[in-house]
């Protein structure tokens, strides 16, 4: 559904609101994805947010709470009694509901897992005592696992009969009889197999698995190296005891892509999204405001020590905001690549030196031509050949430091364990306003005598 729909949808249903209108709302409703529920909630006001919700049954309830943004969840939690509450965990999946809970006040978290089932309430007990971040945080307790002695018939059999607690069937996992994981099958190799095949004959034992206590970033890159679908989880003796399926993945890969992004940009963490205070807000970006600040007070005591060299060649001043701009674009791509392929696993301490040594190349090519390009516009439109070489010259030395340094300072970073992420931006901003500068201005009075 695209955004004109959406936006159609939601003028519709603030007409519907506003008239009280409950079924013709539910016949609207009931035909969406709950995605596209979700998205719809997030545009209504806070009233009719909890409205619309309130008029969805337990079941459906509960997809839609699972796609919601988290200031939409906010508000919706805080408008739902207890009972509601305990209707929707009921209906969620392990792990979903297991995030739920824990976004729930202590109190009203604790009533409503005395309210569920048993079994579900000891689930979601033993799933949020992992780490949010980590494999065990994030995978879920409802999975097929099957003893390898069965057969095939009987492997069947136990499917049909789980089949309402495991909506979503990628992967059968084979135990023995300790529990302990030994393999997988496919339901291909089921369907295809003879019903009275042991299956151990047709299992594969080369599984792929992981410890609760793995990061969470590290899950996402074991699944997308093997091209994975569900990861099983096992405990330190091998025991069998979750899976974490591709959509839990997806939504690790966006939540690591926006934490670097929010870091890169100086935003201290996903909670200022929710944030409304102007003072906290202020508070979480103005200390790397103030290194930028620091870095630009250096750069404006360079200028200084060169008024000389510049009231000499007014020209000069020209182009300083050029040299500076093209030497920290430069510097940012390069971290950025740098930056996302370590967070993604593509650049290991393998991969580092041919990157770098790549990175320095790039630099060379692009610095030449942007530095001959430069040269050709100041040699034609301001006649001064002389010159427009300096200035040529000068800008394919800053792009290639300054491509150079954004390549290198994050892999410094990451090796004395701090997040390149957050770190790279104030390091590569002050290098090149510094660095960049001493080297424009250094060569301009260098080579003046030569310029006229």
């Amino acid at each position: 559904m695209d955004v004109n729909d959406i936006r159609d949808i939601v003028e519709d249903l603030n007409f519907l609101i506003a008239k009280k209108d409950d079924s013709m709302i539910r016949n609207i409703l009931v035909g969406l994805h709950p995605a596209d529920v979700a998205e719809i909630i997030h545009y209504l006001s806070h009233e009719d947010k909890h409205y619309i919700f309130s008029l969805l049954d337990a079941d459906f309830a509960s997809e839609v709470i699972s796609e919601l943004d988290d200031v939409s969840l906010d508000k919706i939690l805080d408008d739902l009694d207890e009972n509601r509450i305990t209707e929707i965990v009921d209906e969620m999946d392990s792990d979903d509901a297991t995030d739920l809970v824990a976004e729930l006040p202590e109190e009203v978290a604790h009533k409503v897992l005395q309210r569920i089932d048993k079994e579900d309430s000891e689930e979601v007990l033993e799933l949020i005592r992992h780490e949010e971040d980590t494999a065990g945080g994030i995978m879920a307790k409802e999975y097929i696992a099957v003893n390898q002695n069965m057969t095939v018939e009987q492997v069947i059999q136990q499917i049909r009969s789980q089949a309402e607690e495991v909506e979503d069937l990628y992967n059968i996992w084979v135990v023995d009889e300790d529990q302990k994981l030994v393999g997988t099958v496919t339901l291909k190799d089921l369907i295809l197999a003879d019903s009275k095949t042991v299956i151990s004959e047709i299992m594969d034992s080369d599984v792929i698995s992981v410890t609760p206590d793995v990061d969470q970033e590290e899950v996402a890159r074991i699944t997308q190296k093997y091209d994975l679908v569900s990861l099983p989880v096992v405990d330190d003796e091998g025991h069998l005891v979750g899976r974490i399926t591709f959509d839990d993945v997806a939504d690790v890969a966006e939540e690591e892509a926006s934490e670097d992004f929010q870091r890169m940009a100086g935003i201290a963490d996903e909670e200022e999204f929710r944030e409304t205070s102007i003072l906290k807000i202020s508070r979480a970006r103005l200390p790397w405001l103030m290194v930028a600040f620091a870095g630009e007070m250096v750069s404006a005591f360079t200028l200084s020590r060169f008024e000389a060299s510049l009231s000499q060649i007014i020209a000069a001043a020209f182009f300083i905001p050029i040299i500076m701009a093209m030497g920290g674009n430069a510097g940012i791509q390069s971290s950025t690549i740098m930056v996302r392929g370590m967070a993604t696993g593509e650049i290991d301490l393998f991969e580092i030196r041919r990157r770098l040594v790549r990175e320095i190349f790039v630099s060379m090519l692009n610095g030449f031509l942007c530095g001959l390009f430069l040269f050709g516009v100041v040699s034609i439109f301001l006649g001064q050949p002389r010159f427009g070489l300096l200035l040529g010259s000068v800008l394919f030395v800053v792009i290639m430091s300054a491509t150079f340094v954004g390549a290198f300072i994050p892999v410094m970073l990451r090796k004395i364990n701090i997040d390149p992420a957050i770190s790279t931006g104030p390091f590569i901003t002050t290098w090149n306003d510094v660095v960049g500068l001493l080297i424009y201005l250094g060569l301009i009075t260098i080579f003046l005598p030569y310029l006229s």
